[in-house]
């Protein structure tokens, strides 16, 4: 156990954790193999109560057993958490065979521990005497972070592996996120040179040696590692974009700012008074995505707001409305509303997608619910500041979209996320699973030319100036694409819709206790020309019941209805995503199991 002031101590064994101590108490930062534990004794230390973990990684974590066993409360980052609580169940998911995801979360835990506490980004956990805020420090991993604290009057860094010594880092194959990119490098360089900005007094490794002098060990490896960056030919504005994240969305328009960095575009409008209004905020200043979709492999940040208030007299994050609810367009909301104090101002059409995503079977969704803080009409003109927004409904896309329409220094703006894209707008972006129908581009096209916008803003290409010509060419599309569906679907006969969706159930995902029983409604489409009745059974797993044993409803022609059950899980047992299904039949022709339900049963844990 080496002293390294006062109440600080460095244990090394297959990382090195650090040891705080504070009276005959203590708290670690990592736990490497656990060996830690034999020898607190000797500095006088009786209990370790906490154990901050920087990532999840086995190097890191691989002790944590032995210290949970002896009753130390485990926190761990926010975006890594199943990678400890949940890890048995990733090994379950993960791909194995033809593997094109070379992110390092093999590296994880074999099996799960307790987790006490969540390490959320730019937040601050006191234990005791000491202050730990956490910031987000990707690059080593996805959701690494790193620790600053006040120890023995020092500002010290406890930055996991982010960097291990002087232009050195602990893995470069940690860097590579996806099959051959160098994602985790951008992350790096970034990362440091926002811990750089904190100005630490000390820089504390998970391997190597402490560093006192912070500012030039992090300009050598970041130096090193835009080197390599620009031998693979990758992120070649990096730099560029951290000094300069934003600029107008038109030359005409400077109170409209394009963030040029996230992974779906983020567009701020500035108020007089130095408000700002975001439209969309998911992956702030995004240098390339990890591999994979769990939430491990999914960072939302901050990055660029300190920019947007330094460059643009931006004072506060007041409002952020995102156009649709896909991860990328709203990620960082949380961390908007929690960090900054935005008010989330959510359509009334998705709200309740963001607030309960485990009710929705739809792509993209985020894994956390997202609180709203107001919900919008559609239609209704909406004041903010000195600007007026109306939003229209935008189904295209995904059906659970708008489009906001308001003006600023002259011109009339039309934010559309990702309806139309590529470089003339004219590739129309639909997605099945996301509830497209056939005619919603031609309402989209009518919606234009009734609007008529000067310019569109758009999730993913940049901003569009619309003519006389391309509302023609998107109305000619926009029916071409309806034509084509109409001729290749049987919408006669059988009209479940473009999505070919007949049945769906609500929630799609739960966990229940053992004996639970749980509400689910089954949402059912006639797809006949003619009022018919619809039957409902559910399919389930042994040991399941549900009430009543089916259910019936008359619909009217190619309508929607609902109807009702009540499951009932085992009173014994435990089970990941079991799967229950909607039998359906509408009049005489029985479609089977259109649907499925994933349900885990989940026992108390002792």
């Amino acid at each position: 156990m080496r002293q390294l002031s006062e109440s600080l101590y460095l244990h090394r064994d297959t990382c090195n954790v650090y040891v705080i101590k504070e009276g005959r108490s203590a708290v670690l930062i990592d736990c490497g193999d656990g060996s830690v534990l034999d020898g607190l004794s000797a500095i006088g230390v009786d209990r370790v109560t906490d154990v901050l973990m920087t990532h999840h990684h086995r190097d890191q974590a691989q002790g944590l057993p032995r210290a949970a066993a002896t009753g130390a409360r485990i926190w761990v980052p926010e975006a890594e958490q199943d990678l400890f609580a949940r890890v048995d169940r990733h090994w379950l998911a993960r791909e194995l065979a033809n593997i094109y995801n070379n992110r390092e979360d093999r590296f994880s835990l074999l099996e799960p521990v307790p987790v006490a506490g969540l390490l959320r980004d730019y937040r601050t956990v006191r234990l005791g005497r000491h202050e730990f805020t956490v910031v987000p420090t990707p690059g080593h991993t996805t959701g690494s972070v790193s620790l600053l604290a006040r120890v023995d009057g020092r500002t010290v860094a406890f930055t996991g592996d982010l960097i291990y010594g002087p232009g050195k880092v602990w893995s470069l194959a940690a860097t590579q996120w996806s099959y051959n990119g160098g994602e985790g490098i951008a992350g790096t360089i970034l990362s440091l040179l926002d811990l750089k900005d904190r100005r630490p007094d000390v820089l504390l490794p998970s391997h190597g040696e402490p560093m006192a002098d912070p500012a030039g060990a992090i300009d050598l490896t970041v130096q090193r590692l835009a080197d390599l960056r620009t031998v693979r030919r990758q992120n070649p504005r990096l730099f560029l974009l951290r000094e300069e994240p934003y600029e107008p969305a038109t030359p005409e328009t400077p109170h409209l700012l394009f963030n040029r960095t996230s992974m779906a575009n983020s567009f701020v409008l500035r108020s007089d008074s130095g408000k700002a209004l975001v439209i969309d905020f998911g992956y702030d200043f995004m240098f390339g995505p990890a591999a994979g979709s769990d939430r491990a492999s999914r960072r939302p940040w901050l990055y660029t707001i300190k920019a947007l208030k330094e460059k643009y007299g931006v004072r506060a994050i007041d409002v952020v409305v995102p156009t649709h609810y896909h991860d990328d367009h709203v990620a960082g909301i949380n961390l908007l509303r929690e960090v900054e104090g935005a008010q989330h101002w959510c359509p009334e059409s998705f709200a309740d997608i963001l607030e309960r995503p485990e009710q929705q079977d739809l792509p993209c969704l985020w894994y956390d619910p997202v609180p709203v803080d107001r919900r919008l009409p559609l239609g209704e003109p909406i004041r903010w500041e000195e600007y007026t927004l109306t939003l229209h409904p935008l189904p295209g896309h995904t059906y659970y979209a708008v489009a906001i329409a308001f003006e600023v220094d002259g011109r009339r703006v039309l934010a559309v996320g990702d309806q139309v894209a590529d470089g003339d707008g004219l590739f129309l972006n639909y997605v099945y699973k996301n509830r497209f129908q056939v005619d919603d581009f031609v309402a989209t096209a009518a919606l234009l030319r009734r609007l008529r916008p000067d310019v569109l803003i758009r999730g993913h290409w940049g901003p569009l100036p619309v003519t006389d010509e391309y509302l023609e060419a998107l109305e000619r599309a926009a029916g071409e694409v309806a034509r084509l569906h109409r001729e290749l679907l049987p919408l006669e006969e059988v009209d479940f819709g473009a999505g070919s969706v007949g049945a769906e159930i609500r929630p799609y995902r739960a966990t229940l206790r053992p004996g639970a029983r749980l509400p689910v409604a089954v949402a059912v489409r006639n797809p006949f020309g003619t009022a018919e009745e619809a039957e409902v059974r559910l399919t389930l797993p042994p040991g399941w019941r549900a009430e009543p044993e089916f259910a019936r409803v008359r619909l009217a022609p190619r309508a929607t209805g609902e109807v009702g059950f009540v499951l009932e899980a085992p009173l014994s047992g435990a089970a990941y995503r079991v799967r229950v299904a909607a039998d359906l039949t509408v009049g005489d022709r029985r479609f089977g199991q259109h649907a499925e339900a994933l349900y885990t049963l989940e026992a108390e844990r002792s």
